[in-house]
């Protein structure tokens, strides 16, 4: 389930990524630089986190999915419920 959550937030980092190219082309507002940082940061977090916690065993393994948990819900509360 983690490597889903993983994979999403990385897709949705290059939406992010798109969008905000796609502002700056066409001349209306982007997300802006913080929100691209913070969708980049935190993607790269959880897709750490999920290497991590497939080559592992046991409560490393749940420690690392517990990450991408919580990267992934810092990410949706910080920048997309506020």
């Amino acid at each position: 389930m983690s490597g889903i959550i993983a994979g999403g937030l990385v897709v949705l980092t290059l939406v992010v990524i798109g969008a905000e190219i796609l502002g700056a082309q066409r001349g209306f507002p982007g997300p802006g630089a913080g929100a691209v940082a913070w969708h980049i940061g935190l993607s790269a977090v959880a897709f750490a986190a999920q290497i991590f916690s497939d080559r592992r065993r046991g409560f490393a393994a749940f420690s690392g999915s517990m990450v991408v948990f919580g990267a992934a819900s810092y990410l949706l509360v910080t920048q997309w419920w506020n």
